[in-house]
């Protein structure tokens, strides 16, 4: 069971389909604002999750319509709350900068502001509502975008469009997120979940090792040359093609039937 804020309410909320974990941030009324508690929750619940050897896909997203995450709580931040907050090793939340083992996909059901955008910006994947908006408005308040929103941006999107985004602190829409290639999806509202759910499974189709070795690929060679890029492409396929799943798939696919994965 998680653990309980002070009104015995889970702040972390927990749902299994199948071989995929939905974590939900449960402060609608604080539009799912990030506090101590929160981040101790979602440390438990990912310590948790890393001995789960069946998970396979993480779906982060807010409890109800009015917001992703807005953020830090800054009224606990100002209560001197702020060093819970970052969730220690995990950075914001417990989350930011957490090494979590499997793909995670953001379903973005409101707006995504402050450490909300910077806890988009740690997953891998995003399906955003159509009404959902982005930004880093820390400057705004006197602070500075310290969960990762100004590491992970300039990575992600055209550099003079980080800058504008970080020195401005104004927002953009899900539509333009979309064109800067910051999301995946955007759907109506109704439909975020059974989109990600959707993306999860097409995810989950495939074999594990080598969907862990893609991702974990993907992520290292943006900070790497071409020719240390290239050898950790040679040790992921290594590791990748000496598989019992990569015996499976060329065999599965002659025989014309799906494929039974084991992670091996």
């Amino acid at each position: 069971m998680p653990e309980t804020g002070a009104d015995d309410k889970p702040l972390i909320l927990r749902e299994r389909r199948g071989q995929v974990e939905v974590l939900t941030l449960n402060r609608p009324e604080a539009r799912n604002a990030v506090n101590g508690e929160v981040a101790k929750q979602m440390t438990a619940a990912l310590d948790d999750l890393d001995k789960d050897e069946d998970l396979r896909v993480i779906i982060l997203t807010g409890a109800g319509d009015k917001a992703f995450c807005a953020g830090m709580d800054l009224k606990a931040f100002g209560a001197g709350g702020g060093g819970s907050i970052g969730g220690g090793t995990g950075g914001f939340a417990g989350f930011a900068r957490r090494d979590i083992p499997v793909p995670v996909i953001a379903a973005v059901n409101g707006p995504a502001l402050a450490g909300g955008f910077e806890l988009v910006l740690a997953c891998d994947l995003v399906v955003a509502a159509d009404h959902a908006i982005f930004g880093i408005p820390e400057v705004k308040r006197g602070l500075l975008a310290a969960g990762g929103g100004l590491v992970r941006l300039p990575r992600r999107i055209p550099m003079a469009m980080a800058m504008e985004l970080a020195l401005t602190g104004d927002s953009i829409t899900a539509e333009r997120a979309l064109e800067l290639g910051l999301v995946n999806a955007v759907v109506p509202a109704e439909r975020v979940m059974d989109e990600a759910l959707a993306l999860a499974g097409r995810i989950i189709d495939n074999a594990p090792l080598s969907v862990r070795y893609s991702r974990r690929l993907v992520q290292q060679v943006g900070d790497v040359t071409e020719e240390e890029a290239w050898t950790l492409s040679d040790e992921a396929t290594a590791k990748v093609f000496g598989s019992a799943d990569a015996m499976e798939g060329p065999l599965a696919f002659a025989q014309k039937r799906a494929p039974k994965w084991t992670g091996r």
